[in-house]
This record gives C-alpha cells, sequence and structure tokens, in this order.
C-alpha cells in the first residue's frame, strides 16, 4: 500500500507526472493538490483502469494537509516554469515562497514521507524544505531527494544517438553528478554504460556535455515562450520516484543518482567530501535506495582528468546555490517574527 502525493498536480509537469503515477501498478492511492483544476485532474485520472485512488484537492479547507495525510511518497514539481530570458535566479525568487509554504504543509501533515523535489532551482529549493524542517524537528536526510534524473535522461539518449541506436537509450546508463543547474551538471561519460565512438573529439566532448548541461535551455527555446521542459521532466520524475517506491516496497539494490544531503550517509558522505576536496551540504551522486531513503552515497570513482576539471568548476555555484537556499529561509522566519509597527 503505496500513497503518492503530487503537489502542483495541475501544471505542465504535475498532470504528466500524475499520469504516470496512476499507471505505476505499485501506487494504490494517489493525492493531487495546486492552487486550481485539482478536482478535475484527478476525476479525468480516476477513470484509469489502474489500482491507485485518486484524489484531488485545493487550498480552502486545509486542502493541503488533507492531500498530505497518509503520504508515503511525496513529489514537487509546483512553481513557475522558466520563460526565455529568465535565469535560475529570477525563477527562484518566484518559487522559493511556494516551496517553503508546501514544506510546511509536509512538516505538518506528513512529516515521514520520502519528499522528492522536482521545483526548480533544485539546487536552491531541496535547501529550503531541508531548513523549514528542521524548524519543525522533522528533518531527516535520508527521506528529501533532489530530482536530477532528466539530467541522466538527457545523458542516455543523447549519447545513444552519437552511438547511432536510439533503441540503447534505455539501456545507456550516465552517471551525472553535481547538482542540477548549468555548469553543476556534470555527466561522468567516462563511466558510461556504453562508450562513446572513439570518433567522439575533445571538441564533440565539449559539446555534448554542453548539451547536457543546458538541454532546458533547447526545449525553452525551441517552445518560444510557451513553456519549458514539461514532459521530458514529468517522465524523469516519474523514473526516480517509481525507484523510491520500489525500494520502499522492499527492493533492494535500487542505486540511482539523486541531490541529497550529505548527512544523510556520514561514511558515504565523508569519502565523498575527500574526494571533492571542500566540504558542502549537498551534492548529486548515486545514492543507494532502501525503504527508509537513503541507505548509501556512492563515491565519484575514477574519474578523468577534463571530468575533475568540471566537477571543480561545479564547486563554487553549488555553494551559491546552498547558501541562498538556506538565507531564504532564514530571512523568511526572521521576517515573520519582527514586531509589526
Amino acid at each position: 500500500m503505496v500513497k503518492a502525493v503530487v503537489l502542483g498536480a495541475a501544471g505542465g509537469i504535475g498532470q504528466p507526472l500524475a499520469l504516470l503515477l496512476k499507471a505505476n501498478p505499485l501506487v494504490t492511492e494517489l493525492g493531487l493538490f495546486d492552487i486550481v483544476n485539482t478536482p478535475g485532474v484527478a476525476a479525468d485520472l480516476s477513470h484509469i483502469a489502474t489500482p491507485a485512488k485518486v484524489e484531488g484537492f485545493l487550498p480552502p479547507d486545509d486542502g493541503l494537509l488533507k492531500a498530505l495525510k497518509g503520504a508515503d511518497v511525496v513529489v514537487i514539481p509546483a512553481g513557475v516554469p522558466r520563460k526565455p530570458g529568465m535565469t535560475r535566479d529570477d525563477l527562484f525568487k518566484i518559487n522559493a515562497g511556494i516551496i517553503k509554504d508546501l514544506a510546511t504543509g509536509i512538516a505538518k501533515a506528513a512529516p515521514k514521507a520520502l519528499v522528492l523535489v522536482i521545483s526548480n532551482p533544485v539546487n536552491s529549493t531541496v535547501p529550503i524544505v531541508a531548513e523549514v524542517f528542521k524548524k519543525f524537528g522533522t528533518f531527516d536526510p535520508k527521506r528529501l531527494f533532489g530530482v536530477t534524473t532528466l539530467d541522466v535522461v538527457r545523458s542516455s539518449t543523447f549519447v545513444s544517438e552519437i552511438i547511432g541506436d536510439l533503441a540503447l537509450s534505455k539501456d545507456v546508463v550516465v552517471p551525472v553528478v553535481g547538482g542540477h543547474s548549468g555548469v553543476t551538471i556534470v555527466p561522468l561519460l567516462s563511466q558510461s554504460s556504453h562508450p562513446l565512438p572513439s570518433s567522439v573529439d575533445a571538441s564533440a566532448y565539449d559539446v555534448l556535455v554542453n548539451r547536457i548541461q543546458f538541454g532546458g535551455d533547447e526545449v525553452v527555446k525551441a517552445k518560444n515562450g510557451a513553456g519549458s521542459a514539461t514532459l521530458s521532466m514529468a517522465y524523469a520524475g516519474a523514473e526516480f520516484a517509481s525507484k523510491v517506491i520500489r525500494a520502499l516496497s522492499g527492493e533492494k539494490g535500487i542505486v540511482a543518482p539523486t541531490y541529497v544531503n550529505l548527512s544523510a550517509d556520514a561514511e558515504g558522505g565523508a569519502a565523498l567530501t575527500k574526494e571533492l576536496g571542500q566540504e558542502l551540504a549537498y551534492f548529486s551522486s548515486n545514492v543507494e535506495l532502501g525503504p527508509g531513503g537513503i541507505t548509501k552515497i556512492n563515491a565519484l570513482g575514477k574519474i578523468t582528468e577534463k571530468e575533475a576539471e568540471l566537477v571543480k568548476a561545479a564547486i563554487p555555484e553549488l555553494v551559491k546555490n546552498i547558501e541562498t537556499g538556506v538565507n531564504f529561509v532564514a530571512e523568511a522566519y526572521k521576517a515573520a517574527e519582527e514586531p509589526r509597527l
């Protein structure tokens, strides 16, 4: 019996994500929350012949808390999409408050749930959720994940394109570490399950890395102001959620890259920190999943000199992104505590 909840279920990512979760045979209950349209989305999905019972909630009458009651897994795609010319900093200013409010609801109604954050910028929104949970005394680093799976999906697709066989895309596995924006996205192509052809020279390699790092820009530009990477993100989010749900249901040996708090595994986090040469609170690496969330954080392993340079370039940006998220929550609570004149 698994209850999954989607917060932001009526949006461009939320609707297809909810559809994919409804199609997951391991999900027996599906709660949907958004500021508009969720009863309609729920009614539509409820006609699909799969086990999950679907309910949709709106903000009135504690709709958020009702949606979250009994949740085992909470997926958060809520927020506004990125538009042409909008930086991730611009996006942060809008989405940070939304994420803070949703995290407050989770802390109150589903403090033991496994929480999967899709809302961008993930490098900062995951620390926001963590800081809110800390305020409520419910923070468990093993149960909080930043969803970076779209970077993995893109890597698999783009590598299979270069190999010349898209049929391989489901089998190609490329670990992607670091974070989930721009230069913080580091594909470890040397560890790809399917090596790149020898015809890929240094220039082609750089083009491939850049495409993986900035694949979102490619979609935003192609949609010409009509949205961002919603369908591929929904697919990637459902893929990662499925792995979390399978692990929750007792399946062993499931490993996937995800952006996590390194205190979730003290030993693994320490080994990764040693490789990085700098302490970071959050980093995306291959993580082993279990019924309680994170069971092990894997080290980077053997990487090339070029990949080491990419990791080094990612670190200053990650530090800044993490501080942005932590500082946002501190300032928000400070403002709330200040007396009003």
